[in-house]
């Protein structure tokens, strides 16, 4: 039986560092935002439902911008809120920073009633990269003991900016395709030859080849990772719960339920294209890529009528 896909969509905390919601920034051909196109891809492999999770005040905004996908796909809301805790916490005084990307995720429990992916809000994952998720979840085994998680993982050098430094995830992935490890490289620029370098504070360079997989948070799950994920906030709140800083990461959820043997995690590469406005520079790289694949034929323009 066909499942009913939900695409949980992290805008929560996205803010643009230039000022206002970088979510609405008018980059394709007859003003589509980034979120525009994540929405349609996931509309056309086969997603029934999108879940903006966002901040109260970000709701008119998203609201506003979500009455063009009503049509195509079925649209609801979570919302982080500080104070959105298992029973037996509370906020420390003075603590305003959100609690991470995994209470995050958590917050949209209430309404996701199957498999679903998650995305950052302002990330051009490719149309390649939400079949690759739908057909995962589709056939993955709901009635097992353990979590059936999948990582979409971008090429390096699909993932670079010209315009300054990024992070990134550096994966290791078994001969099966399960991931090992997520380690966090910081300081990653191209290499001049296809591939990338970062350099640490002593001024060692450590190279990547351009086929090294990286992890730009495109994941899929199956319904049970909100139980561990519930276990993972609270531990982390008992040990870091009094802090008005620490956050809690939906990467490192995904390894200690690895760990544990709870989840399976399994990597699905693509050489699919992603992109993002890291730096301001990019922008005008981003409206060039979507102008160019508007071109080719792979979108309409308008996105939505």
């Amino acid at each position: 039986m066909k499942k009913n896909l939900t695409l949980v969509v992290l805008a929560a905390g996205m803010g643009s560092r230039y000022g206002g919601l970088k979510q609405m920034d008018p980059l394709g051909p007859s003003g589509e935002t980034i979120l525009d196109y994540s929405v349609f891809d996931a509309a056309r492999a086969g997603f029934a439902r999108v879940v903006f999770v966002i901040r109260r005040d970000f709701e008119q905004a998203f609201r506003e911008r979500a009455k063009r996908f009503e049509k195509h796909i079925e649209v609801a809301f979570a919302f982080q809120e500080l104070d959105d805790l298992p029973q037996g916490f509370s906020v420390p005084q003075g603590r305003e920073k959100p609690w991470g990307t995994a209470h995050a995720v958590r917050a949209a429990r209430s309404v996701v009633d199957g498999p679903f992916a998650v995305i950052n809000a302002d990330d051009f994952y490719g149309a390649r990269s939400y079949r690759q998720l739908a057909e995962f979840l589709q056939g993955a085994d709901e009635n097992t003991g353990t979590c059936s998680v999948v990582l979409v993982a971008f090429r390096m050098d699909k993932t670079l900016s010209e315009h300054g430094s990024v992070s990134r995830g550096v994966c290791t992935v078994d001969e099966k395709g399960d991931l090992l490890n997520i380690q966090e490289w910081t300081n990653l620029v191209p290499d001049g030859e296809g591939g990338a370098f970062s350099k640490d504070e002593t001024g060692q360079l450590t190279r990547f080849a351009g086929d090294t997989p990286v992890s730009m948070n495109c994941w899929g799950f199956s319904q049970n990772f909100f139980a561990i994920l519930e276990d993972f906030f609270t531990d982390f709140l008992k040990a870091h719960g009094g802090e008005l800083k620490s956050e809690s990461y939906l990467p490192s959820a995904v390894s200690e339920a690895r760990a544990a043997a709870r989840a399976r995690v399994s990597v699905l590469k693509t050489d699919g294209e992603w992109f993002g406005i890291t730096n301001r520079e990019d922008t005008p790289v981003v409206r060039a890529a979507l102008a160019r694949l508007t071109a080719r034929g792979d979108y309409p323009s308008p996105l939505f009528d």
